[in-house]
């Protein structure tokens, strides 16, 4: 019975990260359209930290996505993404990311 309780709690913690993560999408959105910077970094801020969050409750430590990460900026540079082409956006993430 105990182990059917902690199931549904992590079932019930895993569905309400989902809706945080479409819930700061939103208010991205919202912060985008309304041109304020402080909520644009506040919006993304709350999308980057439930992304990471819901990760590690599906069972996927923090370093690993950080690598997956970084794998997924090589792999997207290596193909020739235009934001990497036009503005070296991928590369200079890369490097935030290997910085820290």
């Amino acid at each position: 019975m105990e182990r059917d309780l902690d199931v549904a709690t992590r079932t019930r913690t895993i569905e309400w990260l989902k809706t945080e993560v479409v819930d700061q999408m939103s208010r991205l959105f919202k912060a985008i359209w309304d041109g304020s910077t402080s909520r644009v970094i506040d919006g993304l801020a709350g999308l980057i930290a439930s992304s990471y969050i819901l990760g590690r409750r599906l069972g996927i430590p923090y370093r690993d996505l950080d690598h997956a990460i970084a794998d997924k900026l090589a792999k997207l540079k290596q193909e020739g993404h235009q934001l990497e082409e036009h503005y070296k956006d991928l590369s200079e993430l890369s490097e935030h990311i290997r910085k820290r």
